[in-house]
């Protein structure tokens, strides 16, 4: 009799903390069958995962308009069932604290500067698999050991300044981001910065109709060393389906090859969360041939 009483006393409690808070398991699946030529290597096809996740995250109403919530995100590569990176929970981690003065979070999370800029224009396939943006440069980047701020929407803009915290011989690191979304128009821009490497890019994305143009610009320093970096992408929407095309360009310094990168795409959205879709991609790597990159692909993607 005590062992059951201890069960319902546990199935209570459970049925208490499930009522106040939430937990949702989410995730992207997204893989290519794919024509490849990298470099001076022969052409082969092959089956490619275009950064497939899996993920948890939770909220709990903490009364008078504060809320506490976790993210868990895992990568896992679709075509062989493997997980990507060292850790587990390798793409995010983190806890966070919210309410009307905004939130506050703690972990590791992908940086509010590259989704301020390079990953806001990415429209085709959010910067995923062989047509991501090769050219954009990730100087001054970190993702783990952060604190972060980030603001409330205030009539369309929000900011995230975040630190990292630079734990042993690991240099401090500091991540500033800034968004603007108001009707059609769309702004964006975004700062970082660990030891002697830095970046800033500022994005603009306009939609007119049917039409949807947008484009970022970045300037990266590596010790001293500094270069120029630009993309251009535009969307034409027709029912269901979506007709793509960007060009990107980096200048050549003492860290990086001079490039461009052309993709056109093609998406049909079978529904909101799932599309059949398929795209040419070149990488033109005027410094070194090894880094060229070719590829023609088709491929579908669930989220869920």
């Amino acid at each position: 009799m005590k062992k059951i009483a201890l069960v319902a006393a546990l199935a209570a409690v459970s049925a208490s903390a499930f009522a106040q808070s939430s937990v949702t398991l989410w995730g992207r699946a997204n893989v290519t069958v794919e024509s490849q030529k990298i470099g001076t290597a022969d052409r082969k096809v092959v089956v490619q995962d275009n950064r497939s996740r899996l993920g948890v995250k939770g909220q709990e109403d903490l009364g008078g308009g504060l809320k506490v919530s976790f993210a868990l995100e895992h990568g896992l590569d679709i075509d062989t069932g493997k997980q990507t990176g060292g850790a587990f929970w390798n793409r995010e981690s983190s806890v966070q604290l919210s309410g009307a003065f905004g939130a506050i979070r703690l972990g590791n999370w992908t940086n509010g500067s590259y989704f301020a800029t390079a990953d806001y224009v990415s429209m085709h396939n959010h910067d995923t698999g062989t047509s991501d943006d090769k050219l954009y440069s990730g100087a001054g980047w970190t993702s783990a050991n952060k604190v972060g701020y980030f603001t409330p929407n205030i009539d369309g803009f929000t900011a995230e300044i975040t630190m990292h915290a630079g734990e042993g011989a690991d240099k401090r690191a500091f991540d500033l981001s800034a968004n603007y979304d108001q009707g059609p128009l769309h702004l964006g821009a975004g700062y970082s910065k660990q030891g002697d490497a830095k970046q800033y890019a500022g994005r603009a994305l306009y939609e007119l109709g049917e039409f949807t143009v947008g484009g970022y610009v970045q300037r990266e320093d590596v010790n001293g060393e500094t270069r120029n970096i630009w993309r251009l992408a535009g969307m034409y929407t027709m029912g269901a389906s979506e007709f793509h095309v960007n060009y990107g360009d980096a200048g050549r310094s003492a860290v990086g090859a001079k490039a461009n990168q052309l993709t056109l795409g093609y998406n049909y959205n079978l529904s909101k969360r799932t599309k059949v879709y398929g795209f040419f991609t070149k990488l033109d790597n005027k410094d070194n041939n090894a880094g060229d990159l070719n590829s023609l692909a088709v491929g579908i993607r669930h989220n869920f």
